[in-house]
């Protein structure tokens, strides 16, 4: 018997594929429905203070959307990971 391996998504297909409702993650090349609590939302909330704090120092014009949409580099899983 044979079994086809799920094609993998990669993350300039997951800009182009996600839609404007819901919340999504692309987790190994695979999009997963997700609910913005626990974790996330502590991740979301410090990211947000720190870069804030950042823009009001540098007097920068930025602020974070309540949604935004995060690329986290390998080498920072990669770390986490290993912790």
């Amino acid at each position: 018997m044979f079994q086809t391996l799920p094609k993998t998504t990669s993350f300039e297909d997951f800009l182009e594929w996600k839609p404007d409702g819901g919340f999504y993650e692309l987790h190994d090349g695979v999009i997963v429905e997700m609910q913005p609590i626990g974790e996330h939302e502590e991740i979301n909330g410090f990211s947000s203070k720190k870069l804030n704090v950042q823009f009001d120092r540098l007097n920068l014009p930025y602020f974070i959307p309540k949604q935004a949409l995060i690329k986290v580099p390998i080498e920072t899983l990669l770390i986490r990971l290993m912790c």
